[in-house]
């Protein structure tokens, strides 16, 4: 096959040299050798080269720097693609007369492993990760992965790489047949020669992965192939490449390995124009992006190796596990002796989790406790570096315990407030250091939860605000920076939203439809289940502090506090909108709620109607994009891809949608304004549309042309 290789750059990033009787292909790409335009080219020219020199008797192929080849190169992302395409070039290296050997190290992910498997011989060196996670982009390996690797390692293990997107390490990658060998130092180029001279001495022939057995016995790839299906129909619902990844194996199996070569084209086009590969790429940029807060380029962080943690309960010892699990050091802080060995107790069955798993070994759980320490005095936490309180959402207890790490805690130790609405500017009011006070919002369970809000009061010092994002990388959490405001980001959108969801179902829809509804928009869980599983009597302690200034003129529905007022909190009491019988985990539809539902409906002197599910979704998402432009309208929130990273990791929005503001986009802001403008008809104070969304409406503009300027 003819590829056009074009005229070599000035500078080229793929360069080959002979050593001996191996053409030493390198690939340098800074950051990460990414597979551009210039790259293929390379790569095709290297092997036009190494064809027609008869003193090339085998080409090794290496990455410079600390990678491989990790996969596309993402400014390509969007834009039309330039030749030569890599399937040809993929082509083209596995059909050379010559062996073609890749020498792994780094990363070889994505394009870069199927560089890999397009070679006739694989080697990998320690540190070295393998893996094909185009499914977490919306999309499936587009240059034969899906085709050679089923043959080279058999359709079970290739199915889980691609379902999972997960990284395989060099001894794993050399059980499932991956790679060849394992060298035995790092030095790649050192190896990657070694193994070539070795391969000459043996008189090593060409050995294509398209002709490999993986599939040979055709009854158990099929079961394989059967039991992904199934699997993936379950756990992927709603998802559009994972289920085209497993055709494209099936094609593998059933056809040709030029046939399968052409379905996996198709499949991967059809991935490419799907609006989910628009969402997940935007997640996927997103991610990075929230990561960048003015005050992260602007001031050093604090050296943070000992925290406190004030408080064992369930939040408590969440936040305790996951900065121990970043190898740090924790105190905890609780009230009596009883107290202390219960929050000791919750972060201890945290890992004896982990143990009755298999995932843990005992003496792991011991080296972690051995940095796990307790007291019930504040004096113990004269030397901690950063301070987390978790106790009880009331602004006297915050403010007392912030009373006690003023007096105790050295100076500059970092105070943080876990607090989920609270005004943090009051609490940092309330001490000498307001400058060293900042809160960290976790999300429940906090040691599984990746969403921090990092909320930045007015007083705090710039490099706190650096401290804490640099905390998050350490705890592996993908920190937004948050305004102070009641509920900050997250809580204060879903206030609004879960609004709009009461006064659905005060007008006639059941909780039941609106969870169904929202679980089939993509969400794990509806707003009822949700309520259900963290606590009714949170929302409810919240809507009493609110009332004394709620608007007298705004809408209020009573059902949940008739819920909470008759003790069902949901699901540890047994019953909340759905019954949990013998503390079952799924809830069952309660007649007895759809009852008091209509009694509060003849109360307030509605005539229930009727919904269909997208017109439910239509005002559930209406309500959290215009709260969410709100959130940016007002600085709370930096960009509109913040709101978006907030309800992803926090509040289970559908990543392949991009977030509530990335949604909004995709269904045109026009479109939402006039139905919040339509449904301001009935309710013109809860449906105010936003001075953003209408701004940029009038403009002709998008989100999207907002996510750059932080």
């Amino acid at each position: 096959m003819a590829i056009e290789t074009a005229a070599p750059a000035a500078f080229s990033p793929v360069t080959h040299e002979l050593r001996g009787k191996v053409l030493l292909v390198t690939v340098d790409n800074p950051p990460v050798n990414a597979l551009g335009v210039d790259v293929r080219r390379g790569l095709a020219a290297a092997i036009e080269h190494a064809e027609t020199d008869a003193t090339v008797q085998a080409v090794l192929i290496v990455g410079a720097g600390r990678n491989f080849i990790a996969g596309a190169d993402i400014r390509e992302f969007g834009k039309p693609p330039q030749p030569p395409a890599l399937p040809d070039v993929l082509h083209r290296i596995e059909a050379s007369h010559k062996p073609v050997i890749a020498a792994i190290h780094g990363a070889a992910l994505g394009g870069g492993l199927e560089v890999a498997l397009a070679a006739h011989y694989r080697l990998a060196v320690a540190g070295a990760k393998l893996g094909l996670p185009e499914v977490q982009l919306g999309l499936l390996p587009g240059a034969g992965g899906t085709q050679r690797a089923p043959r080279l390692i058999g359709a079970e293990a290739a199915l889980s790489l691609m379902l999972s997107g997960r990284h395989v390490g060099a001894q794993e990658a050399l059980k499932l047949g991956l790679v060849d060998r394992v060298g035995a130092s790092e030095d790649i180029l050192a190896e990657g020669l070694a193994y070539a001279q070795e391969l000459l001495a043996s008189h090593a022939h060409v050995r294509r992965t398209r002709d490999a057995q993986g599939l040979a016995d055709r009854a158990a790839s099929q079961a394989a192939i059967d039991a992904a299906r199934a699997d993936t129909a379950k756990k992927s619902r709603g998802l559009f490449s994972p289920l085209k990844i497993v055709d494209c194996v099936q094609a593998a199996l059933d056809e040709s390995f030029e046939e399968g070569l052409r379905f996996e084209r198709k499949q991967f086009l059809a991935c490419l124009e799907s609006p989910q590969r628009a969402g997940l790429v935007h997640a996927f940029f997103a991610e990075r992006e929230v990561q960048k807060a003015p005050e992260t380029k602007s001031a050093t962080p604090r050296a943070i190796e000992t925290v406190g943690v004030i408080g064992g309960g369930t939040m408590g010892a969440g936040i305790a596990v996951a900065v121990l699990d970043a190898g740090l050091a924790v105190t905890m802080i609780e009230r009596d002796d009883a107290a202390l060995a219960r929050g000791r107790a919750h972060v201890e069955k945290v890992y004896d989790g982990l143990i009755a798993k298999g995932r843990m070994k005992p003496e792991a759980k011991a080296q972690i406790l051995a940095r796990f320490s307790g007291s019930t005095s504040y004096d113990a936490l004269a030397n901690v570096d950063l301070v987390i309180e978790a106790v009880f959402e009331d602004m006297a207890v915050k403010q007392a315990v912030f009373a006690e790490l003023d007096r105790v805690c050295k100076p500059g130790a970092v105070l943080a407030t876990n607090t989920s609405y609270l005004d943090i500017d009051a609490i940092a009011a309330s001490i000498k250091r307001p400058q060293d006070v900042v809160g960290l919002h976790f999300f429940s369970p906090a040691n599984i939860m990746k969403l921090l809000e990092v909320v930045v009061p007015k007083a705090v010092s710039a490099d706190v605000v650096a401290t804490a994002f640099e905390l998050a990388k350490k705890l592996r959490k993908v920190a937004v920076r948050a305004g102070v405001c009641d509920g900050f980001i997250g809580n204060r959108v879903l206030a609004v939203y879960r609004t709009a969801a009461d006064h659905l179902m005060e007008d006639g829809a059941s909780p039941y439809q609106i969870d169904k509804a929202v679980r089939e928009f993509g969400f794990p869980m509806g707003p009822y289940q949700v309520s259900d599983l963290a606590g009714g009597d949170i929302g409810w302690a919240t809507r009493k502090r609110r009332a004394p200034t709620r608007d007298p003129k705004a809408r209020y529905v009573q059902i949940a506090d008739r819920l909470c007022e008759r003790g069902w909190f949901g699901q540890k009491t047994g019953r909340g909108y759905y019954l949990y019988p013998e503390g079952a985990r799924t809830g069952t539809p309660d007649p007895e709620v759809e009852a008091i539902i209509a009694a509060e409906r003849e109360r307030a002197g509605i005539t229930p109607r009727t919904f269909t599910d997208e017109e439910i979704i239509r005002r559930y998402m209406a309500a959290m994009i215009n709260e969410g432009a709100n959130v940016v309208h007002e600085k709370i929130a930096l960009r509109p891809l913040d709101v978006d990273m907030t309800f992803i990791y926090g509040y289970g929005f559908p990543r392949y949608r991009g977030g509530p503001m990335k949604y909004a986009d995709t269904v045109g802001l026009a479109n939402v304004l006039a139905d919040i403008r339509e449904f301001a008809k009935e309710d013109p104070l809860f449906w105010r549309p936003s001075p953003l969304l209408v701004e940029l409406v009038e403009r002709g503009a998008d989100f999207a042309s907002l996510n750059q300027t932080a």
